[in-house]
């Protein structure tokens, strides 16, 4: 799409005809400076990623998450404009940014959202392939647990369930061209896991 056909929607802005031009591209609400676009989550359907990947400034992440991550989320709806001075300006406040970054869950030192994890295949740490992220599970508001549809082999030969809840405290790396999350240990040792019984609703040995 080229420029003259940019006003056909609100979404292309920071679609498909923009992507490109906003990487490293300073972020702003109002005059406080958040961060850096640094690109966004490779998918074969870019439909479906509606973030792209910031750079946050260490006294905003300071400031505005409950524990400081070097990376977050922007919601491609956030963007309002593209400044002459080549700085993005985003619509709403930081108490909207801060909001939305509770939203997340943490790997490594940055931070997720849901549109960034649904989708992705999951590894063990032996790069062997288990299953494929579906859904995100809250516990009091907070992002506890992942959905995830495990491989047939997978479930059949450790006698799980087609979908079964891993903690997301379990989640070592994402890969962002590879697009897969990828686990701390082996999927044996996720399951034998306090939390992961919890999570899935089974009986808890004190």
């Amino acid at each position: 799409m080229d420029g003259k056909h940019k006003r056909t929607g609100e979404t292309e802005m920071a679609d498909e005809y923009k992507i490109e031009q906003l990487i490293d591209r300073e972020v702003y609400v109002g005059g406080k400076l958040v961060g850096t676009v640094r690109g966004q989550r490779f998918n074969p359907r870019p439909d479906h990623v509606r973030s792209l990947r910031l750079d946050v400034m260490p006294e905003v992440a300071d400031e505005y998450m409950r524990k400081p991550a070097f990376s977050a989320p922007l919601a491609k709806e956030l963007i309002h404009s593209l400044q002459p001075d080549g700085t993005i300006r985003i619509s709403k406040s930081m108490r909207e940014l801060q909001r939305r970054w509770r939203n997340t869950i943490r790997i490594e030192e940055g931070l997720y959202a849901p549109d960034e994890m649904l989708g992705r295949a999951v590894m063990d740490n032996d790069s062997n392939e288990i299953g494929t992220v579906v859904d995100l599970q809250k516990v009091k508001r907070t992002f506890k647990g992942a959905v995830v549809k495990l491989l047939p082999r997978v479930s059949s030969r450790m006698g799980l369930p087609e979908e079964i809840l891993i903690p997301v405290d379990q989640f070592s790396k994402t890969t962002a061209r590879l697009d897969e999350v990828i686990l701390s240990s082996t999927l044996e040792r996720v399951v034998a896991l306090t939390s992961y019984a919890r999570l899935n609703g089974l009986e808890v040995e004190e």
